[in-house]
C-alpha cells in the first residue's frame, strides 16, 4: 500500500509539471504587485528607525521584520524575474532620510509594526485564497506565517513593555442561551442591550487602526515639505481622531475602557525621515486598511445602530482617501498596477485600422 508520504510526493511532482508554464493569473498579479510596494515601503520605515531605536530589544524586532520585508522583496522579484515582468520601482534609499531624527518613539514603532501585521494577516489570507499556482499558494502561505509569527512577538513585547492593545475583558457566559427578541439587532432598541464579544473586538481593532494613523498623520503633517501635504495629513489625523471618538462612545456607554491614543509617541521633530511620496503613499495604504477593517466589522456585528455609525465612517476614509490619490496622481507618484489589455485602444493602434491598407 502507498504511503501517504509517497502519494503526496506524486501529487506535488504532478502539479509542479501541470502549472510548470502557467501563467500568473490577474489575482497573483495584482496580490503580487501589491506586495512588492507594501514590503519596500515597510523596508525603508524600519531601516530609517534602526537608526534611532534606543532600546535593544526593540531594536531586535525591527530587525526581525525588516529581514522578513527583504525576504518577500526577494522572492517576488525572482518571480518578476522568471515571469519576463518588469520589477515595480516602489521604494528605496531614495525615499529614507537616515540622518532624520526620530518622529516616533521605540514603543510607537513595536505598536505600528503589529497592527500592521494584523492587517497583513487577512491582506496575505485573502491573497492565498485567491492564488492557484503552487509557487504563489507556497509564497503567500509563507507570509501568513511570518506575520503570525511577528504579531505574536509584537504582542508579547507590548505586554513586556506595558501596553495591552487587546480588548478589554467580560465575564465568561454561565450558561447557553438563545436570542428571543427581534430587538437584539435593530438599530434603535439594540442600544439598550450590551454589546457583544465580537462587537466590543471590532470595535477595539479600530479604534488600535485610527489610533495608529492618527499619530502618523500627526507626524507627517510637521514634516511634508509642502503647505498642501501638511494640510492634508493634519485633515487626516482630525478624521482619525474624530472617528476614535465615534467608536469609543459605544465601549465608554457599556462602561468598557477606550483603547489609548498615541499621541505621546510622537516626537516634535519637523525634519522628513521619508520622502513625501512615501508618506503619501502609506496613508492610502492605511486608508485601504481602515476600510477593510470597517467592512469585515459590518459582517460580525449585529447592532444595526454601530452598522449605521461604520457606514457613515467608510465614507469619510474613502472621501479623504480620493483626495490623497488625486495628490499622488497630479505628482506623477502613482505607480500603475497590472490592469487588463485595452482592447479599445489596441484595435486604434492596429496596422490594419490604416486607410491605406483597404485600397485595392
Amino acid at each position: 500500500m502507498e504511503s501517504e508520504g509517497s502519494s503526496r510526493d506524486k501529487m506535488e511532482k504532478r502539479m509542479e509539471e501541470h502549472q510548470q508554464h502557467k501563467k500568473l493569473a490577474a489575482s497573483e498579479l495584482g496580490d503580487l504587485f501589491e506586495n512588492y510596494l507594501g514590503d519596500s515601503l515597510f523596508k525603508c520605515v524600519f531601516e530609517h528607525h534602526l537608526q534611532v531605536v534606543e532600546d535593544e530589544e526593540i531594536k531586535d524586532f525591527i530587525e526581525f521584520a525588516l529581514d522578513i520585508s527583504t525576504k518577500h522583496l526577494t522572492m517576488i522579484k525572482e518571480i518578476y524575474t522568471k515571469e519576463n515582468i518588469p520589477i515595480p520601482v516602489g521604494f528605496g534609499e531614495q525615499d529614507i532620510r537616515k540622518e532624520a531624527p526620530r518622529l516616533f518613539s521605540d514603543m510607537f514603532m513595536v505598536f505600528y509594526i503589529t497592527e500592521m501585521t494584523r492587517a497583513g494577516l487577512l491582506t496575505y489570507g485573502g491573497a492565498l485564497s485567491s492564488s492557484s499556482r503552487q509557487d504563489i499558494v507556497e509564497y503567500f502561505d509563507m507570509c501568513i506565517q511570518d506575520s503570525s509569527i511577528t504579531y505574536q512577538r509584537g504582542i508579547e513585547l507590548l505586554l513586556a513593555k506595558g501596553m495591552d492593545i487587546l480588548p478589554p475583558n467580560i465575564p465568561y457566559p454561565s450558561k447557553v442561551d438563545f436570542i428571543d427578541r427581534k430587538s437584539f439587532t435593530s438599530a434603535i432598541n439594540a442600544k439598550n442591550r450590551p454589546l457583544s464579544a465580537q462587537e466590543i473586538k471590532h470595535l477595539q481593532v479600530n479604534i488600535n487602526s485610527n489610533s495608529l494613523g492618527k499619530s502618523f498623520m500627526l507626524g507627517f503633517s510637521q514634516v511634508a515639505s509642502s503647505d498642501k501635504l501638511r494640510r492634508y495629513f493634519y485633515q487626516g489625523a482630525q478624521l482619525a481622531d474624530k472617528q476614535i471618538k465615534q467608536l469609543g462612545s459605544f465601549l465608554i456607554e457599556d462602561n468598557l475602557p477606550s483603547p489609548k491614543l498615541m499621541d505621546a509617541h510622537v516626537t516634535d521633530s519637523t525634519t522628513p525621515p521619508f520622502s513625501d511620496k512615501l508618506m503619501l503613499y502609506h496613508t492610502t495604504l492605511s486608508n485601504g486598511i481602515g476600510i477593510q477593517y470597517y467592512g469585515l466589522a459590518v459582517s460580525k456585528i449585529m447592532r444595526h445602530d454601530i452598522h449605521a455609525k461604520l457606514a457613515t465612517l467608510t465614507a469619510g476614509i474613502a472621501k479623504y482617501s480620493n483626495e490623497g490619490i488625486n495628490i499622488t496622481i497630479n505628482n506623477g507618484w502613482l505607480e500603475e498596477p497590472p490592469t487588463a489589455a485595452d482592447r479599445k485602444k489596441l484595435s486604434k493602434m492596429s496596422p490594419g485600422n490604416s486607410p491605406n491598407n483597404f485600397r485595392s
